[in-house]
Parts: structure tokens; sequence; C-alpha cells
């Protein structure tokens, strides 16, 4: 934990350079904090981390070798202390579910305004956890209405490749009735008519990524 007074130590994960150097500068000019390192991958974020054991991390959400809520997930269970905030352009509720309990402390929006930003750092920092209200009623109505299960997600996926029942059947060893029941429960659990809308409906909330 920083010291009363001195900088808060900042860690940037962010495969992409422009955004990566783009946060490091606007975070370096602010009064009281510093970055102390910056990594374009998972792997290199986690070594990062307990290298330098930053104060807050900043955490992109989709990373070339891994999720970023998976390199949550390593670095948490490994400092349980760690403070990170989810960096991404999605608003899908089960991305924002998941990225939550990967053990992220919150959830900003790459749109967000660079005074939002620091302001989250510091209140991270401070040892608050917390959401943007709109982000948090995503949230909210994801656990309302209740997510689809690993099996489900698989079927889904399996339905955006463009695969039959029977193929999906025999790819995931299961009978073809089983897979037409997940697909019925996919349609009522995303409010969708048909198959195509069901993985429409998966990409929009991050249930699915391309």
């Amino acid at each position: 934990m920083t010291a009363v007074g001195s900088e808060i130590r900042v860690l940037v994960v962010d495969d992409h350079p422009m955004v990566s150097q783009g946060l490091s500068k606007m975070i370096d000019q602010r009064e009281g904090m510093t970055v102390v390192a910056e990594a374009q991958d998972g792997i290199s974020g986690i070594e990062a981390f307990r290298k330098y054991a930053p104060d807050v991390t900043l955490m992109d959400l989709m990373l070339p070798d891994m999720p970023g809520t998976e390199a949550v997930k390593q670095i948490v269970r490994e400092f349980p202390q760690a403070r990170v905030l989810m960096l991404s352009s999605s608003e899908g509720d089960a991305d924002i579910y998941r990225a939550l309990q990967a053990g992220a402390w919150g959830y900003l929006l790459k749109g967000t305004s660079g005074r939002e930003l620091i302001d989250s750092i510091r209140r991270t920092h401070a040892g608050e956890r917390h959401l943007h209200p709109s982000l948090a009623m995503k949230v909210a109505g994801y656990i309302s209405v209740g997510g689809l299960s690993v099996r489900e997600v698989e079927v889904l996926a399996l339905v955006a490749d463009g695969l039959s029942n029977k193929r999906i059947a025999d790819k995931l060893f299961i009978a073809e009735n089983t897979v037409k029941m997940h697909v019925k429960n996919i349609l009522g659990k995303l409010s969708a008519t048909d198959r195509t809308q069901a993985v429409t409906i998966a990409l929009r909330r991050g249930i699915l990524h391309l």
C-alpha cells in the first residue's frame, strides 16, 4: 500500500500502443500519480505486476494472449489485495459481470473522460469499489435474468459458427435432442426469436466474442 503523501503507482496493460501511451501520458501529467510500467499482453502484465507491485492496474478486457479477466484472476489469486480497473470498449452486461467476478474493482469504458479515469484511479486506490450507474444497472439486469450456463455458451458458440444441431451434438458428444433443449433455453434466456438473433444478442452483450 502506498504511504500517505506519496505517488499512486499505476500499471497499464493494453495491446494497442497508442492507447497505452496515451493513458500513460495522461496519468503521468497528474500530480500524485505515475505509471511504473506498460504491458501489451496478459502474461507480460502479470509479470509486470509481480515486478513493480503497482497500487492500481488498468487492464484491457481483450488481450492477444488471454482475456483480460483471466489475467485479473491470476493476479488476484497471487495478490489478493490487488486493485485492478478493467478498461474496455464493451458495454456488454456479461463482460462487466465477468470482470467483477474475476476480481476487478471497477469497469471503465474506453470513452471515459480523462477526468473520470483519474478520479476512478484515485478512488480505487482509496479502497472504493465502484461502477458507473448505467453499468451497474446492466450488471443488475444480468444477474436478475440469469446468465447462460457453460454448456449453453458452448452450444451458442457452435451455432455462431454455423453448425447444425446434429453437428453440434457430434462435436460435444451429446444427443441431438439435448442440443435442441439447450437452444430452446438459450432463446428463452436471451429473449431471442431465432438462432441468428440469439447470436447477435450474445455478441452485443459480450457473452460471445468474435
